[in-house]
């Protein structure tokens, strides 16, 4: 026995085991699959966020940069992803992590997705698809009836009809927001007399045969980034992402929206979109998107809605009265892997008119023909897996009901939360939660009342101090793994719209308890006595005094 390591080697036998499914259960790959499984079972189930590593720390695993030329064994390539990758993961499940629109996923999602990775299916074309292609046809039509609700006989006639598409699956949000505007931009710049349509011409001479100056997309100061991108990928320009300011509640102010829309009109620029949101990133407001259809309609302008976040809130009966007038949308935007709960990877768009999407159909002879029943037709992305299964899984296995119960458990929750901060004498609450995001910070009681007396120059300062502590609090907090909130940049109107920054809490994880939501609390006011940040919390102190002190005497000499 000499003891020498035993090494993979490659050769033809050794691709062909790597390609073939195992046949006993007590083979080595079982084995290993049996292995992660546990270990990933583990790591879900622990609460901490993430452990306390630096991140160049972890970057050290990652440093080899050359292809290895010799083979690893399976068992030692699980092993090391076990130690080096999952151990050192963010456990986005953990009931702690509160601040991103990632949650925990219903356990059912992990052997279901195996189906999808053994079958590999290519969403492009039934070719490669089969009966996947039914079933993100179905997927999409129930999700066009969730928001627009139409009969039976609607559905029955256009969810399989082959010329036609009620939406398009998409990787995400931004791809699905991207493919909403890409239909409405080659709908307002149509084919007509010599012009043969912005698809096939391109935008300048769009712009030249229509006679504008440019084509614009206006949307609320809380727009997602997506939109600019969307901007920039059309060449309309991240200058024509327009902006509309919105009122107190984070909501687009809609005076505003139409006076834009009539600057816009007298500069000849087009009005080619008009975007509400269902559920702002950073604040989860929605829109009063029934008056911005009306002024979309107005405008001729296409009607898009991003409820990437707040779509699933139609699940409820108490709340998706918020969401009113979605169903006036005339594209509509899910983020399946936010609150329907499937993995990362699943976004999709819903048009309310089936020949919406006929307007950025491509057709190639040797993959999608015309008049095929291939989504690839009418999706930006080419190939694209089945994630369709795992949508229609969760809509089926948590169904209707199921989901109006995460939603309505999520809405009470941040209601809970804001109460709680409330009732904290050192907590600020900066947004009142309307779905279940809500934003907050750590302010002194004493600090508080100084603002609430400090004219504009003393708000900046004192707000100033509060950014530096609450940035320190947040990053130190996260570091220490325990617990995650983020953190966003606001401007409130009751601090003369200075930017502040605030703990940002997404409570969309069922298993997320307020005894949770209390520890946060705690630890977040423990670290304010942190040594790391004593010199500020002085600083602030003797500033709020002396804004106190002030305002007293002023009141006295009154």
């Amino acid at each position: 026995m000499t003891g020498k390591k035993k090494s993979a080697q490659a050769s033809v036998e050794a691709m062909y085991r790597v390609f073939t499914v195992p046949e006993a259960p007590e083979s080595t790959l079982s084995r290993i699959d049996q292995n992660i499984s546990r270990n990933l079972a583990g790591f879900l189930q622990e609460h901490i966020v993430a452990v306390e590593r630096d991140l160049s720390d972890v970057e050290k695993d990652f440093s080899d940069y050359a292809i290895p030329e010799k083979p690893v064994f399976v068992s030692e390539q699980a092993q090391f992803l076990l130690d080096k990758l999952v151990a050192n993961s963010v456990h986005t499940a953990s009931p702690s992590f509160i601040g991103h629109m990632t949650s925990a996923l219903p356990y059912f999602m992990l052997p279901l997705s195996k189906i999808m990775i053994a079958l590999n299916q290519n969403l492009v074309k039934t070719e490669t698809s089969k009966a996947f292609t039914p079933m993100e046809r179905q997927v999409l039509g129930m999700i066009h009836r969730l928001v627009y609700e139409q009969d039976g006989a609607f559905y029955r006639k256009w969810m399989h009809d082959p010329r036609h598409a009620l939406g398009a699956m998409c990787s995400g949000g931004t791809v699905a927001n991207l493919t909403a505007l890409w239909v409405a931009r080659n709908n307002a710049f149509p084919a007509e007399g010599s012009f043969r349509g912005i698809h096939e011409e391109g935008l300048f001479r769009a712009l030249r045969y229509y006679g504008c100056e440019g084509a614009a997309i206006l949307v609320s100061r809380r727009g997602h980034y997506s939109l600019r991108k969307a901007a920039d990928v059309l060449g309309l320009g991240r200058e024509f992402l327009v902006p509309v300011d919105t009122d107190d509640d984070n909501r687009i102010n809609t005076d505003a929206l139409r006076e834009k829309c009539l600057e816009l009109h007298r500069q000849k620029i087009r009005v080619m979109a008009i975007c509400g949101i269902a559920g702002t990133t950073e604040t989860g407001n929605v829109d009063p998107l029934d008056a911005m259809s009306d002024i979309a309609r107005e405008f001729g302008a296409h009607f898009h809605v991003d409820a990437a976040w707040g779509g699933p809130t139609l699940f409820s009966r108490s709340h998706r009265y918020l969401l009113r007038g979605i169903e006036k949308a005339d594209s509509v935007t899910f983020d399946a892997h936010k609150q329907l709960y499937v993995p990362m990877g699943a976004g999709l768009v819903v048009f309310r008119d089936p020949g919406l999407a006929s307007a950025v159909e491509h057709h190639a002879q040797y993959i999608i023909r015309k008049g095929s029943r291939d989504l690839g037709s009418t999706t930006l992305e080419g190939s694209r897996p089945g994630m369709s299964m795992l949508i229609q899984s969760g809509l089926k296995i948590l169904a209707r009901e199921g989901y109006e119960i995460l939603i309505d458990q999520g809405i009470d929750k941040a209601k809970t939360f804001a109460e709680m901060i409330d009732a904290e004498a050192d907590f600020e609450l900066i947004t009142r939660p309307e779905l279940n995001i809500l934003t907050y910070r750590y302010c002194p009681e004493k600090v508080q009342k100084a603002l609430s007396v400090a004219d504009p120059l003393q708000v900046e300062r004192l707000n100033t101090s509060l950014n530096r502590i609450t940035k320190f609090l947040q990053k130190t907090q996260r570091e220490r793994g325990k617990a995650f909130v983020s953190r966003t940049r606001l401007e409130p109107a009751r601090y003369f719209n200075f930017p502040c920054i605030v703990f940002r809490v997404v409570l969309a994880n069922p298993l997320t308890t307020k005894e949770i939501l209390a520890d946060i609390l705690k630890e977040q006011r423990e670290l304010s006595g942190d040594e790391g940040i004593q010199d500020e919390i002085s600083i602030l102190d003797q500033m709020a005094d002396a804004v106190l002190k002030l305002h007293q005497s002023g009141v006295h000499q009154a």
